[in-house]
């Protein structure tokens, strides 16, 4: 599905840039076209000028001085009088070129060059362009008086190098064109790929959580059903039983929801914090008096650990933080065998904070450091507690990412997991 939905964006990306690309090719090569035009047909005028001026000062008429006044290559020159043509190039085609531009003159625009009357100086009397075998040609019928009469004088200039000009910028666009049809292309692909990935991630994470939550689920409920049919049967004292075993599942079953509700919520972005100013000190010996029973009993030692001078406050919302620390010390009661210990140590730097949890039990090999905060991860398969489902660590660096810090797991000196929670102080 992904794949297809990348191919599509890709496919759509490359198509409304290359729309836009050709509309901003064929602006720049209209644009182009007309400066080309343009100086091909101010060239062309100088070079008649040029013509004109040797025509009127040359007392004796050298055709092929005519020739090098322009180049021969593109121009055809004819002198007419009194329908003698005195001047004409020995090429057959442009004999036929200056018969056509003649025979045009004066059936489109009425002018013969045969019936010119006498001027006094030079003038231009008629200009056109016309098509020839498929080149355009641009053409001058002008007055030039000599000491004898009066010259028409017939200029045609073939536009081929314009024509070339055109068709090599053409070349070049779609050069340029289909290359950056094709890195778009590429680009569009690339960039829907990085795009696409954190949501199918994503839609595969909620795939593995629905599947891990189904299995958590499963297991208390099929607990509950199988002591309810024997509670059926049984007699009144085992059915007691039967019942106290129901309302431990119950229960079980209730945290699990709970824990999956709250990363739900997280999901969504739908906490809803009360941060204020908090002292970090106060969070710790908080949590050191509500565990350092708890871990007696366990035959573990609790340490706390706090700077000599005072820290200053954290800008947290204290009921989330507070829930933070009791994971990682749940985690630490639960995981570090007797006779351990736990430390509970408070650190702060210039703008931060730092909360740490560390024990001296099994610890977390590198190769699992990274999926300890994964949902529904355990790692320990082998760990039997019935309170841990493997989603506290991933709850709890929700609850610091939405304070905008970070949790933090290091190996403890001597072995063992290190957790620390790093917050940012209150502003003064």
């Amino acid at each position: 599905m992904y794949r297809k939905l990348r191919v599509k964006m890709t496919l759509f990306c490359t198509a409304v840039t290359g729309i836009i690309l050709l509309f901003m090719t064929l602006a720049g090569l209209l644009a182009f076209k007309n400066l080309l035009d343009t100086n091909d047909r101010t060239s062309y005028e100088k070079d008649v000028d040029s013509v004109l001026a040797y025509l009127e000062n040359e007392e004796v008429i050298d055709y092929e001085k005519i020739s090098a006044a322009a180049n021969p290559r593109f121009y055809t020159i004819n002198l007419y009088e009194n329908k003698i043509c005195y001047s004409y190039d020995p090429e057959k085609e442009k004999q036929e070129l200056m018969e056509e531009i003649c025979r045009k003159a004066k059936e489109i625009y009425g002018f013969d060059v045969s019936a010119l009357s006498a001027a006094k100086g030079i003038s231009k009397l008629l200009e056109f362009s016309m098509k020839y075998k498929g080149t355009d040609h641009l053409v001058t019928f002008a007055a030039v008086p000599h000491q004898f009469g009066t010259f028409c004088t017939v200029i045609s200039y073939s536009r081929e190098t314009l024509k070339r000009q055109f068709l090599y910028l053409y070349v070049v666009f779609a050069v340029i064109d289909g290359a950056a049809l094709l890195l778009l292309f590429l680009f569009s692909w690339v960039y829907t790929g990085k795009m696409l990935y954190p949501i199918e991630k994503n839609r595969a994470q909620q795939m593995q959580f629905v599947a891990a939550a189904s299995h958590e689920l499963r297991s208390p409920l099929a607990v509950m059903l199988s002591c309810l049919t024997a509670a059926q049967k049984a007699e009144p004292e085992e059915a007691a039983r039967f019942t106290e075993t129901i309302q431990t599942e119950g229960k079980r079953m209730s945290r699990l929801i709970d824990d999956m509700l709250q990363l739900a919520g997280a999901d969504a972005c739908s906490w809803d914090l009360m941060p204020a100013p908090v002292p970090p000190d106060t969070l710790l010996l908080e949590t050191y008096e509500k565990y350092e029973y708890l871990a007696r009993e366990k035959g573990l030692t609790l340490h706390i650990r706090l700077p000599e001078e005072e820290c200053p406050p954290v800008l947290c919302d204290e009921e989330r933080i507070a829930q933070v620390l009791s994971i990682l010390m749940d985690n630490a009661l639960s995981y570090t065998p007797a006779p351990g210990s736990i430390t509970l140590s408070l650190s702060f730097t210039s703008g931060h904070v730092s909360l740490s949890v560390a024990d001296n039990g099994p610890g977390i090999p590198d190769s699992s450091k990274k999926q300890v905060f994964q949902r529904f991860f355990r790692q320990d398969k082998a760990h039997t507690s019935k309170d841990h489902f493997g989603l506290g660590l991933s709850i709890a660096r929700e609850i610091v990412r939405i304070h905008r810090g970070r949790l933090v797991l290091s190996d403890t000196p001597g072995g063992g997991a290190t957790f620390t929670i790093i917050l940012r102080t209150a502003p003064a």
